[in-house]
């Protein structure tokens, strides 16, 4: 009961689509239709408004962190184990959103999110090596999976074994999600951050 409890949890909050919500109430339209179609802030933005971006990116990263935080407040007894599931549940929950046909995000900012709050130096290290990655190449996929990597490593470094375990499966479910992404890498093809046609989401 208790995990289960933790994965609803974590999973309903990841699902939350706030990417539609703020579109939709401030009439930017359907962001399903817009772009790549990702929910994700980097899609937001295609539609000019970069407030609702920058609010759609805030948003996403909350609900991994606040999952973590409510699983600590409500039940500590699960301890590390318990803080990483309800996170890792609030990203699969981002990723594949019961509402919208398990057609959700691509978790890295919400992943970003519950990694700040399972422990603030991995977070950091991993917002370094995406926002590093993604000025350095101005390709924004490729710094997001990059952060996503980065995050199990900082964590076993670190010596947090439970959040580097839980840390690199999120990881492969962020590459997976970027599968098409890596195709157009691998081909030369993926556009950069600032191009018309971006669409690394």
């Amino acid at each position: 009961m208790l995990i289960a409890t933790l994965v609803l949890m974590g999973y309903l909050l990841g699902s939350i689509p706030f990417g539609i919500i703020l579109t939709r109430l401030f009439g930017a339209g359907d962001l399903r239709q817009i772009g790549s179609g990702n929910i994700g802030a980097t899609n937001v933005l295609r539609t000019g408004r970069k407030e609702l971006a920058a609010a759609t990116l805030i948003l996403d990263g909350a609900k991994g962190a606040v999952a973590v935080a409510l699983a600590r407040l409500w039940l500590p007894e699960a301890g590390a184990d318990g803080a990483m599931i309800a996170g890792a549940a609030a990203m699969i929950g981002h990723c594949y959103p019961v509402w919208l046909k398990f057609r959700g995000g691509k978790g890295v900012a919400t992943l970003l999110g519950l990694s700040l709050a399972l422990a603030w130096p991995i977070g950091v290290i991993f917002a370094v090596a995406w926002l590093g990655t993604a000025l350095i190449t101005r390709i924004s996929s490729l710094g997001g999976m990059v952060g996503a990597v980065a995050a199990p490593i900082a964590a076993a470094a670190l010596g947090h074994r439970a959040y580097a375990i839980g840390l690199a499966c999120l990881a492969v479910v962020v590459l997976w999600r970027h599968r098409e992404n890596i195709a157009r890498l691998r081909a030369g093809t993926e556009p950069r951050i600032g191009a018309k046609k971006d669409a690394s989401a």
